[in-house]
């Protein structure tokens, strides 16, 4: 773990601290128990001194004896549990904190709600943020055991993913989006029918059917035809046809598709 400049050690040591305004303010007393809530131990009690200076003071020293001191520091910083009295006073944290550890080539991101340090160069593109899921799955399937079935493909499409087995994610994905369109087919009054039953309807047309009697927005649609196009990836033969492989962007663009979708069928849904 490498070094943090001095000047974002101060930093650091302002935002504990929260005089600036807008941000959540501690004092002498609270920061003791900020520094152990950050996974520090043995810290020493706080002296009387000025805290903006104890707490800079306290940063410089743990740097040198304590590798990953400053890491936990600044991802407790960026926990949205330290705000959950004052949400408001977050936005600004987070905003300055962001700011700060560009000097330093990294960035906070997200996974599972819980905050990481990622390599963050200021010369490239951001990356899109992934659209998240607000839903339950239950707010979607109506069937117990098919709600379960989607739940657990959704929680192995999460670990190939984690595990850089993308063709894997999207595959699942693929496979999940078509079982909760081919249940909604089913169990809902559709304004357009389908032809023929669900379970005989190409995901294709099952997308379209869904855009059609408005359960699903158009954003929402032409995302899952792309869906539709790297979940064909199954074949070996379609994967060298299109010279593509998946890799992290593509199963991340899939994860966002397939979040839209169930969002939008449980806004839609009558139930």
């Amino acid at each position: 773990m490498d070094n943090y400049d001095d000047s974002t050690l101060e930093e650091l040591a302002a935002m504990v601290c929260g005089d600036e305004p807008g941000m959540k303010r501690r004092a002498g007393w609270e920061l003791v128990p900020f520094l152990r809530r950050a996974g520090w131990e043995d810290v020493p009690d706080h002296d009387g001194s000025p805290r903006h200076r104890w707490v800079h003071t306290i940063l410089r020293e743990r740097q040198e004896d304590q590798a990953g001191d400053t890491e936990r520091v600044i991802l407790r910083l960026a926990n949205r549990r330290e705000y959950q009295q004052q949400p408001a006073d977050y936005d600004a944290v987070i905003q300055r904190l962001q700011e700060v550890l560009a000097l330093e080539g990294r960035r906070i991101d997200y996974r599972k709600g819980q905050p990481f340090l990622i390599e963050y160069d200021p010369d490239e593109p951001p990356r899109p943020q992934r659209v998240e899921l607000k839903v339950a799955i239950t707010d979607i399937v109506s069937d117990p055991d098919l709600a379960r079935a989607v739940q657990l493909r959704l929680d192995e499409a999460r670990i190939c993913q984690e595990h850089g087995a993308y063709t894997s994610a999207v595959i699942m994905l693929g496979s999940l989006l078509e079982g909760v369109l081919v249940h909604a087919a089913d169990v809902r009054n559709a304004t357009v029918p389908l032809p023929r039953p669900a379970r005989d309807t190409r995901l294709q047309e099952l997308i379209q059917h869904a855009h059609t009697n408005q359960w699903i927005d158009q954003d929402a649609k032409m995302a899952s035809d792309l869906l539709r196009t790297y979940r064909n990836l199954v074949h070996p033969l379609a994967e060298k046809r299109a010279k593509h492989s998946a890799d992290f962007d593509t199963a991340d663009l899939c994860w966002s598709t397939v979040n839209a979708v169930l969002n939008d069928l449980a806004a839609s849904n009558p139930q």
